[in-house]
């Protein structure tokens, strides 16, 4: 579980990122989720927009995520996610 201090600092780090991945009107499914899997290993941080056409909500669509990968929802603001999970092998971002 993340406090207050490391959300703050994650979503500052996360303002300067573009979005990896983009959730359309396939939704979630078993390869998106292994694709952001693997993009949390090695990014640790990552962004998902969600697209228009999607039937998403950006709210479940982040909760279900960081269920089914064990991550932490950093933030959902608008069409975006920002999740975190930190890596098991190459740990990169240090919070405070």
């Amino acid at each position: 579980m993340l406090t207050g201090k490391q959300k703050r600092y994650l979503r500052s780090k996360a303002m300067t990122m573009d979005a990896l991945y983009q959730i359309g009107k396939e939704g979630l499914g078993e390869n998106f989720t292994k694709q952001i899997d693997d993009a949390l290993e090695a990014r640790e941080l990552i962004k998902i927009k969600i697209l228009k056409n999607s039937a998403e909500e950006a709210g479940d669509a982040g909760r279900n995520l960081s269920a089914a990968l064990g991550a932490e929802l950093v933030q959902t603001i608008g069409h975006c996610i920002v999740l975190y999970r930190k890596s098991k092998n190459k740990p990169k971002i240090e919070l405070p």
